[in-house]
């Protein structure tokens, strides 16, 4: 039996840029990367060697030892269980951070995009004036406005980085509405909803995907920069972000208080950067086969 067509070259399209990626080593890497840090995040109560916010005085400072591998901070409380609950809080935050930015600026990019005139205008200056702030300038001041906790510092970051995502699909739309297809389509009676979201939108999820795997570690970034200013993920919860802002009392006394929550930041970033690009070089048509 004949597969259809038009399944031909999803099918055959997948296979591709999953060989191209498997085929790019820092691609791959940060493919493992991301995959660990999303497995801790999901396995953190579980791994974790014991209760990150119980307190033993017996154990304050503690080196790192193979009873504690990554030694105890200021109140007797197990490092590594800190870290792992700490790598959960930030990849939660970076999810959820990304997928509202996603469902705000889905919407908006497409109808600017399609439509123009009025709209693309409107749409297009707002998206400007926003993106004259520094991302992180921007989610500092919407945290602060909004009040300090994990859900409403994902919901800061994730506004934060609608701008972003809105130029990209802008940019998508723009190029697919004058595709012949989409005419087509209009043509035949579909409505602007129906060629918006049934052929524009599926046609750019390449683009799409590439950029929020750019959101991702900037959120992760903005989690820990807002839970270290105070704006994000309180205490005693564990947060990366918390962990080095208490630890910076005692950097001379104990540096690995500061050392392995750095390293899991830099690396959960890394990791995502890397996938990033590896998909960016997958997904590019003018890739080798």
């Amino acid at each position: 039996m004949t597969l259809p067509v038009a399944d031909l070259p999803r099918t055959s399209g997948s296979r591709r840029v999953l060989r191209r990626l498997l085929r790019h080593r820092t691609g791959v890497a940060g493919l493992v990367l991301s995959v660990l840090f999303v497995l801790v995040a999901l396995t953190a109560p579980l791994i974790a060697p014991s209760d990150p916010a119980a307190v033993n005085f017996d154990d304050v400072l503690q080196q790192p030892s193979l009873a504690a591998p990554l030694g105890s901070d200021e109140l007797g409380r197990d490092q590594l269980s800190r870290v792992f609950h700490g790598i959960r809080a930030s990849i939660v935050v970076g999810v959820l951070s990304v997928l509202l930015a996603v469902v705000v600026a889905v919407p908006l990019g497409l109808v600017a995009g399609y439509y123009r005139g009025v709209v693309d205008s409107v749409v297009s200056r707002i998206t400007d004036t926003l993106l004259a702030f520094p991302f992180l300038v921007l989610a500092v001041g919407l945290a602060a406005v909004l009040g300090a906790s994990m859900v409403n510092a994902a919901i800061a970051i994730g506004l934060s980085q609608v701008p972003n995502l809105v130029r990209v699909v802008r940019g998508e739309a723009l190029r697919l509405a004058g595709e012949d297809y989409v005419a087509a389509s209009v043509a035949a009676g579909a409505r602007g909803t129906t060629a918006m979201f049934r052929h524009i939108l599926p046609n750019s999820v390449n683009a799409l995907l590439v950029q929020v795997t750019v959101a991702v570690p900037q959120a992760i970034i903005g989690e820990a920069l807002l839970s270290f200013l105070g704006l994000g993920v309180q205490p005693p919860t564990p947060s990366l972000g918390v962990m080095l802002s208490a630890a910076q009392t005692y950097f001379a006394q104990a540096p690995w208080l500061v050392v392995f929550p750095g390293i899991a930041v830099v690396l959960a970033t890394l990791g995502f950067n890397l996938l990033g690009d590896g998909l960016r070089d997958a997904l590019d048509p003018k890739g080798n086969r």
